[in-house]
């Protein structure tokens, strides 16, 4: 048998600080819409496996908010900060009269791999936040390895529990070439973006310059992204046994515009 095709790096040190430190209103529209979500079901506490778990943004706020997080990212400096942040999560606190040490408190675990080595383990929620399952990074990425995640999802995820993600679609870039400059406290980024059309692939060209010790580093990323159809999406959710609802944002931090759309995916209660 072939040897799997290795992995292209991704979200190296100097971007994944960039990203934690000015890009994780995603994340915390994503938490805030899940914990609501899961709360409205009766579902209080239990396992989160977040795919593409970044820096650990979302994972610090459904520990705050008393759930279990399993996460994954192919990137090493995402799972350092994001072991870092969830190590600083203070307990809940106890409802009134109730001793602390009857709380439950959150556990957090991050592994470094492909969301597609991902272990599905009993879980109420699995998500895939900021376009997780459009990027190839890892070679077996694509549409067919996307609907085989929803279905080993759908396996784990208990009766009532969500599968929530977003993706990128056709028109992700508009127009097709877009130029970003972004500046912070040390850093400064420059971000090409190209959409193909014809073959659905949206590329991002970021520069990342960041200041240290020894003067300013500068990083080359390519990141390129598969972009897919969001009623086929839909229908991939169903077929699976799903009942999806689209999204229109993620709380009040993160509005979807063209070409990018998002899903709440509910697995029924047996029959």
């Amino acid at each position: 048998m072939d040897a799997t095709p290795p992995i292209s790096d991704a979200y190296l040190e100097d971007l994944a600080y960039v990203h934690d430190d000015s890009f994780g209103f995603i994340a915390t529209g994503a938490a805030k819409t899940l914990a609501a979500k899961l709360t409205e079901r009766g579902l209080s506490s239990g396992l989160v496996i977040e795919l593409a778990c970044g820096s650990g943004i979302s994972s610090a706020l459904l520990m705050s908010a008393g759930y279990d997080v399993l996460g994954y990212d192919i990137s090493a400096p995402m799972i350092e900060i994001a072991r870092e942040r969830a190590a600083a999560v203070p307990p809940p606190a106890p409802p009134y009269g109730v001793p602390a040490a009857a709380v439950h408190a959150p556990n957090a675990e991050f592994r470094v791999a492909s969301l597609y080595d991902a272990e599905f383990a009993p879980c109420i929620a699995v998500t895939g936040v900021g376009e997780a399952f459009n990027y190839l990074f890892d070679p077996r990425a694509g549409f067919e390895s996307m609907c085989a995640v929803f279905s080993r999802a759908f396996d784990a995820i208990a009766p009532g529990g969500v599968l929530m993600f977003d993706i990128a679609e056709p028109g992700r870039a508009m127009p097709r070439l877009e130029h970003h400059v972004w500046q912070g406290d040390g850093w400064h980024v420059v971000s090409e973006t190209i959409e193909f059309p014809h073959e659905r692939i949206l590329e991002r060209r970021i520069k990342t310059t960041r200041a240290g010790p020894d003067g300013e580093r500068v990083t080359d990323e390519l990141h390129r992204l598969a972009l897919y159809d969001h009623e086929e999406a839909y229908e991939a959710l169903r077929s699976v046994g799903f009942a999806p609802l689209t999204l229109a944002s993620y709380a009040e931090d993160f509005r979807f515009g063209t070409g990018h759309g998002a899903f709440m995916a509910v697995k029924p209660y047996a029959a």
